[in-house]
C-alpha cells in the first residue's frame, strides 16, 4: 500500500473508534497514549489470526495440524530425527514445533500439546494439565577422546581433577552426580556455564572438559567418536521426559494420532 493509502485506512480506523490512536509530528506518526494500549490489547489476536490462516495454508485444506512446545535440545536432537517417520505415515498432518523451557498455561497459546523434561513432583504443580511420562533421563559424563586421552573408563575420582563443563539450567548437576557416588568434589561447581544442551555438548567436543549430558540427546556425538563415556558408573535419576497435554484437550483425532505415535516412538527408544 501506499503512504496516503495506509494514512487513509488510519484515519478511518480512527473515525470509527472516535479515538486518536497517533500523533503527527514533523519526523512522522507516533502513537497515542491509547493507541500504545489499543495495539497492546490487539496485537494478541491479530497475532493468532495470522497463525491460524498459515495454519490452514501449511495443510492447504488436506489434513491438519499439531502445535507443539518442546524443550529445544530435545526437539533438535530426538524428536526432529523421527519425525521424518511421522510424516511418511500420515502425510496429511503437519507438525508445528516452538521451543518453551517452561510450563506455561495452555490457555493463553495454540499448543496442543508440550515435551519436557522434568520430575514426576514437577509435572504435578503444572496447573491445569495432565502428564504422561515418555521415558527417563539416563545422565552420562563424556568428553572428547583427546581430552581422555584414550581412556573410557576412569574413576569418579579421577573425573574431578578434569575441568567440568555445566548447564546453566541444572547448575547442581555435577554435583548432585558425584555425590551420589560419595565423591569428595569441592570444586564441582566450578568451571564454565553454557544455556543449552547442545552448547555444552559442542563444548566437550571440542575439548574444553567433561560434560554430564542425557545419553538421548548425544547419540549422534558418540556414534561418530566425537564424545566418549568418560566413566561406566550409572547414577539413576529422578527427572524424566513427559508429554503434557491440558486438562480441557478436546481430543482430536490428529492430535490422538500423533501422541500414539509419539508414545510408541519412545518406548522403541526405552
Amino acid at each position: 500500500m501506499t503512504q496516503s493509502a495506509v494514512s487513509r485506512q488510519i484515519t478511518g480506523l480512527e473515525e470509527f473508534l472516535g479515538v486518536t490512536l497517533f500523533r503527527r509530528t514533523r519526523h512522522g506518526v507516533a502513537l497515542t497514549e491509547r493507541g500504545a494500549q489499543y495495539a497492546a490489547q490487539i496485537a494478541p489476536r491479530l497475532e493468532a489470526l495470522e497463525l491460524n490462516t498459515l495454519d490452514v495454508m501449511s495443510t492447504q485444506g488436506s489434513g491438519g495440524s499439531v502445535h507443539l512446545a518442546a524443550v529445544p535440545t530435545f526437539a533438535t536432537r530426538w524428536l526432529i530425527p523421527r519425525l521424518p517417520e511421522f510424516a511418511s505415515l500420515h502425510p496429511e498432518i503437519t507438525v508445528h514445533i516452538e521451543t518453551r523451557t517452561r510450563p506455561f498455561l495452555f490457555a493463553d497459546t495454540g499448543f496442543d500439546a508440550a515435551l519436557h523434561a522434568g520430575t514426576k513432583e514437577q509435572l504435578a504443580n503444572w496447573p491445569g494439565t495432565r502428564s504422561m511420562r515418555l521415558f527417563n533421563e539416563e545422565m552420562v559424563p563424556v568428553g572428547s577422546p583427546q581430552l581422555l586421552d584414550g581412556q573410557h573408563s576412569l574413576s569418579p575420582e579421577s573425573l574431578v581433577q578434569l575441568p567440568l563443563l555445566h548447564q546453566s539450567t541444572r547448575p547442581n548437576a555435577w554435583r548432585q552426580w558425584l555425590d551420589a557416588l560419595g565423591v569428595s568434589a569441592p570444586r564441582a561447581l566450578a568451571g564454565p556455564r553454557y544455556e543449552l544442551f547442545s552448547m555444552t555438548a559442542a563444548a566437550a567436543a571440542q575439548g574444553l572438559g567433561l560434560a554430564l549430558l542425557p545419553r538421548l540427546l548425544i547419540e549422534a556425538e558418540l556414534s561418530r567418536g566425537e564424545l566418549v563415556l568418560a566413566c561406566d558408573r550409572l547414577v539413576p535419576s529422578d527427572l524424566a521426559y513427559y508429554v503434557v497435554i491440558p486438562d480441557h484437550a478436546d481430543d482430536r483425532p490428529i492430535v490422538a494420532t500423533f501422541l500414539d505415535w509419539l508414545h510408541a516412538s519412545a518406548a522403541r527408544t526405552g
